[in-house]
């Protein structure tokens, strides 16, 4: 760090020492300047203050200004700067105004050159009087913007700001509840809500008894296949005695013994003697057959 500091320091102090013998040299020919256009020796000497003093001035402004102001800076630091370069040069082409042996106003031997060198000659200094009080005015008034407070190393690198993680915070646990602990009254909002008194502590509660459930068999769901139309149960099912062909067709004799022919179907037949379908119509056949039999004899 103190090394960087020597170092700034001494480059400071190296630029200080060229501006003050560039100074010095471009001081000889702007003071023979300003006796050729008509300056006394007080005047020819503060001549080159004037020029390039406001020189010096603008360049300390675009170091402290910034937007705008440090444009307009820039622009006086750089007309400036060739001002005091064209009238250098009129000096080293005139070998006459080393001796200011040269007639007053008379900087070139064209006419509109020797006029456009007079005009500058002469509108310098009343530039550096208007120019550098508008500069010394904007920098008064300049406001900085605040800078944060740097870090010990911020020269090196600049500092970073870190937004905590939310795996970096603590996380708060809420304290258990237990049945017998009285509830406690609520926290208020500061600045919220107005304050309330303290709300009263409830009366223990007791806890309800768990009721058990009890384990209960549940049939294991069989992985035979279901038929469609399902099985019958077995309340469903008939308890009469599995009846022989001739127990049937005896039966249904009887029961139609005294019914006309147009009566005996196989419907009648299956509700009466309580038979299949396929049963019924084998017993209608055969007793339509025998009665037609009986009526032939």
């Amino acid at each position: 760090m103190n090394l960087h500091r020597k170092g700034r320091a001494a480059l400071v102090l190296a630029l200080v020492a060229v501006v003050g013998m560039a100074f010095r040299v471009s001081w000889n020919a702007l003071r023979d300047i300003a006796g050729a256009v008509g300056a006394d020796d007080t005047a020819a000497t503060l001549y080159p203050f004037v020029v390039d003093g406001l020189m010096a001035l603008a360049l300390i402004a675009t170091l402290v200004l910034a937007g705008d102001a440090r444009r307009f800076a820039l622009r006086v630091l750089g007309a400036y700067t060739v001002a005091s370069l064209v009238l250098n040069y009129v000096h080293g082409l005139v070998p006459e105004l080393h001796g200011r042996t040269v007639d007053w106003g008379r900087l070139a031997d064209w006419d509109p050159a020797n006029w456009a060198l007079v005009l500058l000659a002469t509108s310098l200094p009343v530039g550096s009087i208007y120019f550098g009080s508008d500069l010394v005015a904007k920098v008064l008034h300049h406001r900085p913007v605040p800078i944060p407070a740097a870090s010990a190393n911020a020269e090196e690198s600049t500092e970073t700001e870190r937004k905590r993680s939310t795996a970096d915070l603590p996380v708060s646990t809420p304290a258990p509840i237990t049945p017998n602990t009285p509830a406690l009254p609520r926290p208020v909002a500061v600045g919220f809500l107005k304050s309330t008194p303290p709300a009263k502590p409830l009366p223990p509660v007791d806890p309800a008894p768990a009721v058990s459930i009890e384990r209960r068999a549940v049939a294991a769901e069989s992985t035979r296949p279901r038929r469609a139309t399902g099985r019958v149960p077995a309340v469903a099912k008939s308890t009469r005695p599995k009846r022989t062909p001739e127990q049937l067709l005896a039966e249904a004799r009887t029961v139609t013994a005294d019914w006309p022919d147009a009566k005996v179907t196989a419907e009648g037949i299956r509700r009466e003697v309580r038979t299949s379908p396929a049963n019924a119509r084998t017993l209608r056949d055969t007793l339509l057959a025998e009665r037609a039999e009986g009526a032939a004899a």
